[in-house]
């Protein structure tokens, strides 16, 4: 497998802009697009992400950030960076485009579309089906690694030679990145563990202690590999970076966007009043329904993501949902 002359990056977000940074650090041209002409302008001329917000972020002068997506055609290498409401046009747009044959795409959007319960990487087969579509995910905050902090990461395609080809082009001296084969498993983790980093703010909003943390945590864990392993993925998995990991990073970093939605609610504003607040994508509220509704699908017993989904889209006061969830009939742990 050949080098990488040009690698683009599919949305500016924060997440988006830290990966251009990590990518830069190959020596390939990186395109890093956003559909707003107003931040690539701003991107262009300062060099510095204004979602990050950090003196320390200014890109390479490797990255050259755009608003043409035609600019991307040629490109060897594509990761996509977007919501995951946004993926299906956004593949469809670039299907339009005329892609190179040998185009590889990284999936590192985390979630699952709300109606077909489709992957990410699924969703991407139906545009590019003979492509090779893989997936990046674990414990990374995009402010830390844009701060030049310590992190690792798990990518996967089905064919591990080619999940050693990205592994090699991702890696830099402060972003580890390991392999694997289970992209599903990788995926269900990476939406799951965002329906619990709300709750985990919540947990935190209404001062209930660190037991009950610890508790949400743990118990999330299970729900997710029940849900992850019902859908194909490797129960390993879970355990590893985009499990246990991920999880663990947006349920008590202070960067957690989907956190604070849950501290948000629980100071009393409405969810939209928190959205609004918030004023960037928090995929845990997309999340919640999609998990909600893929666990019915799979017929999983999930109380937490339950709770979740009554909370978020029944309007269940949180106290009166937690006392439901403390009183359910007792079970085994490893029920």
């Amino acid at each position: 497998m050949s080098e990488v002359q040009k690698i683009a990056v599919i949305g500016a977000g924060s997440w988006g802009t830290a990966l251009s940074m990590v990518l830069a650090k190959s020596g390939a041209e990186i395109i890093l697009w956003t559909p707003v002409e107003a931040q690539a302008k701003e991107l262009r001329e300062t060099r510095r992400s204004g979602v990050l917000c950090s003196d320390s972020c200014l890109l390479d002068q490797n990255i050259f950030p755009t608003s043409d997506l035609e600019s991307v055609k040629d490109a060897e290498l594509f990761v996509i960076v977007v919501p995951s409401v946004a993926m299906r046009s956004v593949a469809e747009r670039l299907q339009g485009l005329g892609l190179r044959d040998d185009a590889v795409f990284v999936s590192c959007t985390k979630g699952i579309e709300q109606d077909s319960l489709k992957l990410m990487t699924e969703v991407l087969e139906e545009y590019f089906p003979g492509h090779d579509i893989g997936v990046l995910s674990g414990p990374n905050h995009a402010e830390d690694i844009c701060r030049g902090l310590p992190s690792a990461t798990l990518i996967g395609f089905k064919d591990m030679d080619r999940a050693v080809w990205a592994q090699r082009i991702f890696t830099s001296p402060i972003f580890r990145v390991y392999s694997s084969t289970d992209i599903i498993g990788m995926q269900i983790g990476g939406t799951v563990k965002n329906v619990f980093a709300i709750a985990s703010g919540l947990c935190a909003g209404l001062n209930l202690g660190d037991n009950a943390q610890a508790a949400l945590v743990t118990r999330g864990l299970a729900e997710m590999t029940r849900i992850g392993v019902a859908r194909g993925g490797l129960r390993d998995t879970f355990m590893g970076l985009s499990g246990m990991g991920d999880l663990v990073v947006t349920c008590y970093s202070n960067h957690s966007r989907n956190q604070n939605v849950g501290k948000s609610l629980a100071a009393g504003k409405s969810l939209q009043e928190t959205l609004d607040a918030i004023g960037m994508v928090a995929e845990g509220v997309p999340n919640t329904l999609s998990s909600y509704r893929l666990a019915r699908a799979l017929d999983v017993r999930t109380p937490l993501i339950d709770t979740m989904y009554a909370i978020l889209y029944q309007n269940k006061q949180p106290l009166s949902a937690l006392t439901e969830l403390m009183s359910r009939d007792l079970r085994n742990e490893l029920d």
